[in-house]
């Protein structure tokens, strides 16, 4: 299956992105044909969750993913994540590994910025106390408009007199210019649209071009800004500060080290827990509950015990989960992302041999306002489709949008129509 889009994990050197990048691409606990894998040394497989289309027609115990896996109608898409290079204040200028870091935000459709909201490490990321985190949300911001408007402006009067001399667009002339980072002319189109700017591009002021690139870099690089080390006692009154100053729709609580423990007790066989869930239950806790045999759960030892109950109190109990999972939901929320099941037969849902009664092997996410020719570009390539059914053999058009429950069941029939 494609694998974009593609979430790019960015911070600064200590504030837990390598802890989160692990919570993300944990696959200890998933089945079927697609263990963790690094693509490369900055790249990984994390699992998205999503409501399967399985629980949808009541064939969930038939439910068997070629890639990632379903419990219950709930369906984990394998998702890929880059581990940008961290990052400093000056980035921009080349400062710290400023120019690898830039290089590769490019390729990312969505960034996911992991802040340290306790305030215990600087912005270079060694350890202080008392440090206010809602300024690397701020920088990093600035670093990439830095660069972005750097680069522009630097050919600013050579692009102007191209732009006057062969008459195109202002969305032509910008893509030529924007296209190095990943971006598209409908991106650029969104960011104009947004703006509604009167004057033509050649009248353009620098607060105008400023003002240009602070919206495609908000376009080009929706943000989930992912407040980390919530279980310490510092971050309430960062969470607070921050929440005032963000758009609250863009901000996860997490903690990135209390999921890791979690499921490394689990898969060990301390506890039950389920990722992303309020509860964990210990030995005594399902003896307490009737079970005199524990669930077969080892016995803890004093130390984890107790941090077992601080973590119930600090973060499950308080915060609803360790917010990892919620960290790419979000990421897939604010992309838009719409899972696809593309199957072989529309009426009984397999997709391998006419014999298997496995449903829904594949999924593919794809962007906000994708037609089904979107998708069948994704999925095919250029082979020739002869037509397309939805669900139950209705025959789809490929201008048809695809939303969740909405021609998101498809199958293309290949050859000259």
């Amino acid at each position: 299956m494609p694998r974009d889009p593609l979430i790019g994990l960015v911070g600064k050197p200590s504030a837990g992105k390598s802890s989160t990048l692990n919570s993300l691409t944990d696959a200890s606990s998933k089945v079927g044909n697609f263990p963790f894998t690094t693509i490369d040394p900055q790249r990984a497989i994390g699992y998205l969750q999503i409501d399967c289309a399985c629980a949808r027609f009541g064939v969930s115990d038939r439910c068997k993913p070629n890639y990632g896996s379903c419990v219950n109608g709930r369906r984990s898409v394998p998702i890929e994540l880059l581990d940008v290079a961290g990052l400093v204040p000056g980035a921009h200028q080349g400062k710290g590994l400023g120019n690898k870091f830039l290089d590769d935000l490019r390729h990312a459709d969505a960034l996911i910025h992991v802040v340290d909201v306790s305030g215990t490490t600087d912005a270079e990321g060694k350890v202080t106390r008392g440090y206010d985190p809602s300024v690397d949300i701020a920088w990093l911001r600035s670093e990439i408009v830095a660069w972005i408007r750097g680069n522009l402006m630097e050919k600013w009067g050579s692009i102007r007199r191209r732009h006057i001399a062969v008459k195109v667009t202002a969305v032509e002339t910008l893509q030529n210019q924007f296209s190095g980072y990943g971006s598209t002319a409908t991106v650029v189109a969104r960011t104009l649209d947004k703006l509604a700017l009167k004057e033509p591009l050649e009248e353009w002021s620098d607060e105008t071009i400023d003002r240009v690139v602070q919206a495609f870099t908000d376009e080009k690089f929706p943000t989930v800004i992912a407040l980390n080390k919530i279980d310490h006692p510092d971050a309430d009154k960062n969470i607070a500060k921050i929440a005032k100053m963000q758009d609250p729709n863009t901000i996860v609580l997490c903690s990135a080290v209390s999921e890791i423990f979690l499921r490394k007790l689990a898969k060990q066989g301390y506890v039950r827990y389920t990722e992303g869930s309020e509860f964990v239950d210990t030995r005594e806790d399902l003896i307490a509950d009737g079970d005199p045999d524990g669930g077969g759960l080892k016995e803890l030892d004093e130390k984890n015990k107790n941090r077992i109950e601080n973590l119930k109190d600090m973060v499950l109990y308080r915060f609803g989960s360790t917010g990892v999972n919620q960290v790419l939901s979000k990421a897939a929320e604010i992309l838009g992302l719409t899972p696809v099941f593309p199957v072989r037969n529309t009426t009984t849902f397999a997709s391998g041999a006419n014999e298997s009664k496995a449903v829904f092997r594949d999924c593919v996410l794809v962007k906000k306002n994708s037609t089904v020719a979107d998708v069948g570009k994704k999925l095919m390539g250029d082979a020739p489709i002869a037509y397309i059914e939805g669900a139950g053999g209705i025959r789809v058009a490929e201008d048809h949008i695809v939303a969740v429950g909405k021609n998101d069941i498809l199958s293309f029939k290949i050859g000259r129509a």
